[in-house]
This record gives C-alpha cells, structure tokens and sequence, in this order.
C-alpha cells in the first residue's frame, strides 16, 4: 500500500478528552474516529489491526474446537426477562420498544441467546460437549464513557459458550480457555498476567481475568513477589493474619465523643488491629433495601465487592445518618452485640475465633472491651476484606503488592445458573432430563487495540507489536520528487511485497522528510527505510521505531536484513 492511495488523517491536535495514550494516539494517527459518547468509527488502519487481532482470536478459538456462531445484536427482551437479568443488568443494557411496542435489548452479552439456540436442538448427553463462540458488535450503555476504546459503549467482543453434562468436563474446558487465551495473548506480542477474579453479573462458582499489564489500567491487581498468585483485588485473599492479645473479662467503658477507630484506639490504649470496624451500608436487592452492617478489623479496609457478594445483593450504596438512626444503630458506636434483628450483619472471617475485641456498645459514647466473639451466636463470616501491599501470599508465604492492570478477557465457570432459569435441558445416561452445566469466555477484542498501545508507546506515538501492527515496514521516500530516490523507494517497497512482508510505502510528493518522519512515528510501524542523501553511496537507513535506532545499510542488503529481524 502507498500513503498516496490511503487514508491516513494524521493530526498533532490533542482529543480534549483524551487522557490515555492509546485514546490519544488512536485518535490522532487516524487509527479511529468518534462517531458519538462512547462510540467509535475504524478507520483503515485501525481497521487492518482490528482484523489482526480478530485473526488471531479466531485461530485459537477454532484450533481448541469452538464452532463460530453469530448472534442477532438485537435481542428480544423476553429472553432476558426469561434469566432473570432483565432485573440486574441495570442501566447499562440499552432497552427499546419496535413499531409494534415488542421489547428489544441491544446485545451487551449473549448467554441468553445462545441457551435460547441450543435448547431443545441438542437433548441428549451423547451430543455434548458442544462450544459456540461469535466475534460481533456489543453495546453497554456505560454512565460515564471514557478513554477511547477501553472504557466505549460500542465494541467488538469474542463471546463463547460451552455445554457440558457435568461439572468436570465444564472444568476441563474452562482449563483449555485459560491455555488458549494465554496463547493468544502471547501471539499478540503482550506481557499479561492471568488473576482470580470476581464473576459479578455474568454469575458462576468461579472465574479468571486475563489482563495486559500496564501502569494506566484501572483495575488494581495484587500479585505474589515469590510465586504465580494474582488476583483482582476485588477477589484477591492473604494468609489469615493471626493476633494474641491479652484475655480479661467483658467491661462498657465510656468512650465520650470518640467515632473513629483511631481515636478509640489512642483512648482505650490498643493497637488498631484489636478494634472492630462497622461500616454501614444500603443494600439493594431485587425485593427491595435493607441496612446491612460489614465488620473488619479496625486496622483493615472493606473491600465492597466482596461485601455485595457476601449478602448476595445488586450492590450497596453508603447510608444517610437519618436512615441508620432509624434503623436502631448508633452511628460511631456501633458493634457486634445488642443489633436490631431486622439488619444484615456479616464479619470477616478473619475474626472467627477471636477474643479481647474493642467494639462499639450500640450506645452513644460507650465501647466494649475484652468482647468475645466466640461466645456470639449465628455470626455469618466472610471474607471482607481489601488485601493491602505487603500482606503474605497464601499461596506460598510470599509479600503480596499491588499492579495495573487492563482486563482484556474473563472466563467463568456458570454451572447451570441460565439453563435452570431457561428450562434448558438434556438427558443423562440414566435418561433423567438435566440441566446443561456452562461455561462463558470473553475477550474484549476491540479494547485489544488500545490495549497494545497502553503497554507499547512513548512520547512519540504507538509502538504497534509486530503481530499488530497494521505494515511491518515504512519505506520512507526523503524527497519524493528526486526521481532516483522515489525509484529506489519503490524497487525496495516491491521487493518486501514479494516476500510477504506487510510494506507501506511513503510516495507523498508534497509532504517534507520531517512530517513523514513524524507519521512514521506517530503510528509505530516497527520498522522504517529511510531513502535519503546517502543513496548515491548505495547507502539507506534501518529504523527501529521501538528504540529510534538508526542504522545504516547498503541498499542491496536492507532487504534481507528486514526479512531475518521479522523472523
């Protein structure tokens, strides 16, 4: 392809919204364009690297033996009303009405629509296990749309979907997704690490998150200095932290005017660890609100999607000082013991077995000490809490610390969470009717684009992976209008093209050495063969965009020296 034939409006004007690199470099190498909040138009060359990365997603998935499917990006929302999720999708499933007043969703995910084409088709154990996946159009009606493709409402998702008869085959294949997404992540050129993760509203007993590692991702990731353990932090655990502390006998003390943690613990003479931590919240379930109540040890932090998950809500929001009045609870002297019946209580489970707490008295300027919680009834434990950096890996013993990260993919195991929901069934061997068990594999493969470039650029512009990037080389013509050179341009440009090399070719007559250099490193082809004063020496230039390198070469070898760093 030739620069003179393509469409490639560069820009140096910053997007005024633009935050991210790859949000900023996407939009002004002309990779992409906004159509609306949230949605983005492929350009070209964004839409060469788009296909690549589409290419590679689907060899995988075609190689582990999923069978493409496509799904309607409009789905009725009967089917959805069906699962259930009609009612916890929340504001982010975009509903409309047709001219005949019949309910639609735009498609934000598919395992609806895909129990809706294998039920009652397939309805016998001899025809499993059975793996559809479809690379289409999503639309999530995000609050707030940001950083260009990482965070848009519009995208291109591979979503897959596998029936099993039995909760070790769905284990199996979700095994085979983690191995065939770590190789697709690797043929992408990324550095990625693979994280426990929370499976929030998809469902499920278990999932992992793939995530490129890079400093500007919004998800924070704790991982193990000593051994493989990641997780998303929403998910993340530490080896339990174990306390002694001196056992004496149950006393209310007065606590005049002292709410916060610190300040009990500066009163009373205790280390934050030995007080308890109520953090009140609203929660939101189908049925309606409830007051729930979340402790953790004072010296730790809820971590709130754990707390959703441990009362099984659609989440929680903070409570107004009137609505927890009323509810019975002394705001800043709230503990373990004496609660209103009609409140959710839930406890860390790392306060399971304690002793010698200090906690609130459930009356205004009054704390408890020595309180045991062994001797309280009916406590529900969970894990709570926000692991921090330097907690120990339970892995392994190791110190646990905090990366960014860019989620990229997520798998789930689902059990039969849809299929109960949709009456989708089939018979075992015994001829009993049961419901498929499921599995759900994501990869985000439009987010993939601006992912490649969080994790590769400088203060330049993109620094595309050669598996990427949409020409492996530029042949950059100095003065396009000296024949000799433009000839030379266009001999070395034939030559790679005959090699199977993916070769741009910059012929623009009215466009100076210094703007074609700024493009080249604008858009981050890997490499650059720069046409220039030295040709009549015989003499071109090789350029390495990813460290700016410059080398000179003679002309009639730049052509092989290209062919052997490609390999």
């Amino acid at each position: 392809m030739k620069f003179s034939k393509l469409f490639i409006p560069t820009t140096k004007e910053m997007p005024s919204d633009a935050t991210l690199p790859s949000h900023q470099y996407l939009v002004r190498g002309g990779f992409i364009s906004q159509n609306g909040s949230g949605i983005y138009d492929f350009m070209p060359l964004g839409k060469i690297v788009l296909e690549k990365i589409r290419k590679i997603v689907k060899e995988e998935m075609d190689e582990a033996g999923a069978l493409e499917v496509q799904f309607g990006f409009v789905t009725p929302l009967s089917l959805w009303e069906e699962s259930g999720r009609d009612l916890t999708m929340g504001n982010e499933m975009l509903r409309f009405k047709d001219r005949k007043g019949t309910s639609f969703v735009l498609s934000p995910t598919n395992e609806e629509s895909v129990v809706n084409m294998v039920k009652n088709r397939i309805t016998s154990y001899k025809d499993l296990p059975v793996h559809l996946y479809q690379i289409n159009t999503k639309f999530r009606d995000e609050a707030r749309p940001r950083f260009g493709l990482m965070r848009g409402r519009e995208f291109l998702m591979k979503d897959g979907y596998s029936f099993h008869s039995s909760e070790e085959d769905l284990v199996r294949e979700f095994n085979l997704m983690e191995a065939t997404y770590k190789k697709i992540y690797t043929k992408l050129g990324l550095d990625f690490r693979v994280v426990e993760a929370d499976s929030g509203a998809i469902g499920g007993s278990g999932s992992k998150e793939f995530h490129v590692i890079a400093s500007s991702g919004e998800d924070t990731i704790v991982v193990c200095d000593s051994c493989d353990y990641a997780a998303n932090i929403e998910a993340a655990k530490r080896k339990k932290i174990e306390y002694n502390f001196e056992i004496s006998v149950e006393t209310k003390v007065e606590t005049l005017n002292t709410i916060t943690i610190e300040d009990v613990s500066k009163l009373l003479n205790v280390p934050t660890e030995q007080t308890l931590k109520a953090v009140i919240k609203k929660a939101i379930f189908k049925e309606g609100l409830k007051i729930a109540i979340f402790f953790v040890r004072g010296s730790d932090e809820l971590e709130e999607t754990k707390a959703v998950n441990s009362i099984n809500a659609l989440e929680i929001i903070d409570a107004t000082n009137e609505e927890i009045s009323e509810a019975g609870i002394v705001a800043g002297y709230c503990g373990i013991k004496n609660l209103p019946k009609n409140v959710l209580v839930v406890v860390d489970s790392e306060l399971e077995g304690s002793n010698s707490i200090v906690c609130g008295a459930n009356e205004e300027n009054y704390h408890l000490i020595n309180v045991d919680i062994t001797k309280i009834e009916n406590i529900v434990f969970k894990d709570l809490v926000a692991v921090k950096e330097g907690d120990i890996c339970n892995c392994c013993g190791g110190k646990l610390s905090y990366t960014k990260g860019i989620e990229a993919g997520h798998i789930f195991q689902l059990g039969t969470k849809y299929s109960k929901a949709m009456n989708a069934n089939f018979l075992d061997e015994n001829g009993k009717a049961k419901p498929f068990v499921m599995g759900c594999y994501g990869i985000g493969v439009s987010r993939l684009v601006a992912a490649v470039i969080e994790q590769n650029h400088d203060d330049k512009g993109c620094i595309w992976t050669k598996q990427t990037a949409p020409f492996m080389v530029d042949v950059i013509v100095s003065n396009s209008k000296n024949e000799d050179e433009a000839k030379a341009g266009e001999d070395i440009y034939q030559s790679l093209r005959k090699l199977g090399i993916e070769t741009i070719l910059d012929d623009r007559i009215n466009a100076r050495f210094g703007f074609k250099i700024g493009d080249f490193e604008l858009l981050g082809f890997p490499y650059a063969i720069i046409i220039g004063k030295k040709l009549s020496e015989g003499i071109v230039e090789l350029v390495d965009r990813k460290t700016l390198e410059k080398v000179e070469v003679k002309i009639d070898e730049v052509v092989s020296k290209i062919s052997d760093l490609i390999k």
